[in-house]
């Protein structure tokens, strides 16, 4: 600030009349209220991490828990026997049912009456609709599905059950990748003239329609007027000028 700004506001607080009052430091809030005016006794409400309630408010909607996965497993034929065998030993020779498990025996775990294979959570048959509801709800397609579901969960088929999913589902079909364009197949230039034509209608102009044709090698047009554009009486309007071309091709030789 320079000395004419000090002499002026001197100059304005000459113009007051001031009675001098002593006020504590601990009082003064107006460099930074948060620190200078705190709270005269401590709160005695516990402080609650937000981010603490929104992950127990998602643990009160999951579809389903430990408990229930562990009853359904006991109760499930083929789940009920993969268990015992995982406690007992795997036999020799298995039945087909129990193939996809008896491949990762080696890797089965038994974790508070479910089963794991290795730190996913096999999923009964009667919970599976309900959690493959849970991937699918962002409509991330099925390569991002199957990646979040394999971090969790597992059973024999999960992988093309997701795929059925995602391609009824009209959301998924809009996240994955564009196929493949198929490559343009450009017209071959013919050697000779009306060795290739094209042909197209035009109007109608004053009730009358044009059929259009034009040769694609010296790219002559033929306009031939129609007052109807039926399927046999085009066919006699291109006889017509076929016989022309060639009565005019015969005449040159």
């Amino acid at each position: 600030m320079t000395v004419a700004c000090l002499q002026r506001y001197a100059l304005f607080l000459a113009g007051f009349e001031y009675s001098i009052e002593y006020k504590n430091t601990t009082q003064h809030g107006n460099a930074d209220g948060l620190s200078r005016l705190p709270l005269k006794k401590a709160c005695d409400k516990e402080v609650v991490d937000p981010v603490e309630i929104f992950q127990v408010s998602l643990i009160e909607v999951l579809p389903v828990n430990a408990d229930m996965i562990r009853q359904t497993t006991q109760r499930d034929p083929v789940l009920s026997r993969v268990m015992e065998n995982t406690k007992q030993g795997w036999p020799t020779v298995s039945e087909k049912e129990l193939e996809p498990f008896q491949r990762r025996k080696d890797e089965l775990t038994i974790q508070d009456g479910c089963l794991m294979w290795g730190s996913r959570v096999i999923i009964p048959p009667k919970h599976q609709a309900q959690l493959l509801a849970e991937p699918h709800e962002g409509h991330l397609g099925i390569v991002k599905m199957k990646a979040l579901a394999r971090s969790y969960m597992w059973w024999p088929g999960m992988a093309k059950a997701i795929e059925e999913v995602a391609k009824g589902c009209t959301g998924c079909q809009l996240t994955q990748n564009n196929p493949k364009t198929a490559p343009l197949h450009s017209w071959e230039w013919p050697s000779q003239p009306w060795q290739c034509i094209h042909i197209d209608f035009t109007g109608p102009f004053l009730g009358t329609m044009f059929l259009i044709v034009v040769d694609a090698h010296s790219k002559w047009p033929e306009v031939i007027p129609m007052t109807t554009t039926t399927a046999s009486r085009t066919t006699e309007q291109l006889r017509k000028l076929c016989h022309t071309r060639l009565a005019r091709t015969a005449c040159k030789r």
